[in-house]
């Protein structure tokens, strides 16, 4: 059966776990939730083994995925065998064992298939075979027209009332990002514990943190998904904040160490699997790689320690400007945009 990624976890609860589930989609926050469903389900129904195949690329062991399906378990009856594909093609190997799977599952083995990527252009013959046999849940993007309902939606479930003007602030504060948004509902329901009260603007205003332009984690990926302008953005609302550079340092250079580290490998894929880099970021870093070449990574993080430096008073007279914040700002946009690295020689 075809069913939402939301329905998911409803329908595990109304019946015996299925052979096989595929849980597909290009929001990692929905797809991570459908998959802890079926994870939870499985222990609830007594499968304590879980098993972890990633399959990517060249380096996809569909020969050692077969043999673990058909090996009898020494502990247990049954196990959760878990298989990630990041692209969402298994290729003609991995459907092939995935559509004989599903014409003759194994009875002590549920089956697991979680897609980093969907579109129509992905489904074929194996999926079909999948929602025939079980279960395929896919997590589609929430449209901007949609957030407000989804974000309702999910204050509902825990137990919170919020006007219909709340609800919309509270999009227009986290901007799409979901699992910002989920942070805050998450927290939201630990302030208001017990209260019966309707949320209005102004109660959340006080209750919730402007996740859309004090975060760490969205400055840096601003900067390499190439976003100048939000870069901007975000340092003036972090310096607005008093946040402390020092503290801010230590995220920013250990994604350009990681990007640093991309650009030199041989093989992408490989890299990003040793470095155990969720496949959903890995576009971001692909767009970052795709505006400079890898030396000059290495220089980026020369300035990142630059700016480090500064931050914490160490300066060098005459050779560094002593506006910490500056610094960082002309870092990320480099970032962001070859142009700006003019800023850097200034």
């Amino acid at each position: 059966m075809e069913l939402g990624a939301d329905r998911l976890a409803g329908q595990l609860a109304n019946e015996p776990l299925r052979p096989v589930y595929l849980v597909a989609g290009s929001e990692p926050l929905l797809v991570l939730e459908a998959a802890d469903a079926v994870r939870a389900a499985a222990r609830a129904q007594g499968i304590p083994d879980r098993e972890v195949h990633d399959m990517e690329g060249r380096d996809a062991d569909w020969d050692g995925l077969d043999a673990s399906i058909h090996a009898p378990s020494l502990f247990a009856s049954r196990r959760l065998i878990e298989v990630r594909l990041p692209t969402g093609k298994p290729g003609a190997e991995g459907a092939k064992l995935i559509s004989g799977f599903c014409a003759a599952p194994p009875p002590d083995v549920v089956l697991l298939v979680i897609a980093g990527e969907w579109s129509k252009s992905h489904a074929g013959k194996w999926s079909e075979a999948v929602a025939r046999t079980g279960h395929l849940a896919i997590a589609w993007p929430v449209k901007p027209h949609e957030l407000s309902g989804w974000i309702g939606q999910r204050l509902r479930s825990r137990g919170i009332k919020a006007a219909p003007d709340a609800v919309a602030r509270l999009a227009q504060r986290v901007e799409g990002n979901l699992l910002a948004a989920a942070q805050e509902v998450d927290k939201l329901a630990l302030l208001l514990r017990g209260q019966a009260e309707v949320l209005d603007v102004e109660r959340m205003d006080a209750l919730v943190a402007d996740s859309a332009r004090f975060d760490v984690f969205r400055l840096v990926d601003a900067a390499l998904n190439g976003q100048a302008a939000q870069v901007s953005r975000v340092i003036a609302g972090l310096k607005a904040e008093g946040e402390a550079i020092p503290a801010l340092m230590g995220m920013v250079v250990k994604e350009l160490h990681t990007v640093a580290a991309l650009a030199r490998a041989r093989n992408f894929a490989a890299e990003c699997k040793a470095q155990r880099i969720w496949p959903a970021k890995e576009a971001v870093y692909k767009r970052a790689l795709s505006r400079h070449p890898p030396e000059r990574w290495q220089r980026l993080l020369v300035e990142a320690g630059s700016v480090d430096r500064i931050s914490k008073g160490r300066v060098r007279p005459g050779r560094e400007s002593h506006d910490a914040w500056l610094q960082l700002e002309r870092l990320l946009l480099a970032v962001a945009d070859p142009g700006a690295l003019r800023l850097l020689a200034s």
